[in-house]
């Protein structure tokens, strides 16, 4: 998208207000279809930035995903989400989600060609 859907901007604008990480969707993105639930951006780095500092490869990255003001709120914006945090995700491929158990992805607003709201997985039957 050349121009970011405000529909989408503001299912993002009210995750990062409400701290909320139940709201489930389904993007494409260059072609993939990615689903997950979305979090806040400061709910994102810092899980992110404990799964790095687990790591003993990756520990030393962990610092660039933590806020300088870890576990406060966050403050209000005064301009709408660039991105979408989702965590619990999978990129769809054929039947399969990768990874199994979901993982944590970034995803600029404006690179979104089509979303639905929800969760979609795929069964055998």
């Amino acid at each position: 998208m050349s121009k970011p859907d405000h529909l989408l901007v503001d299912i993002a604008t009210t995750v990062e207000s409400e701290q909320s990480n139940q709201m489930s969707l389904t993007v494409v993105v260059q072609g993939a279809v990615l689903t997950g639930r979305l979090a806040p951006e400061s709910v994102w780095r810092e899980r992110v930035a404990e799964v790095l500092e687990d790591s003993e490869r990756l520990g030393p990255f962990a610092a660039i995903f933590v806020s300088p003001d870890r576990g406060a709120r966050p403050r209000p914006r005064s301009e709408p989400p660039t991105h979408l945090h989702f965590h619990v995700a999978r990129i769809l491929q054929g039947t399969l989600g990768i990874p199994e158990t979901g993982g944590m992805y970034r995803i600029a607003v404006k690179d979104v060609s089509a979303w639905t709201v929800g969760d979609v997985s795929y069964s055998d039957g």
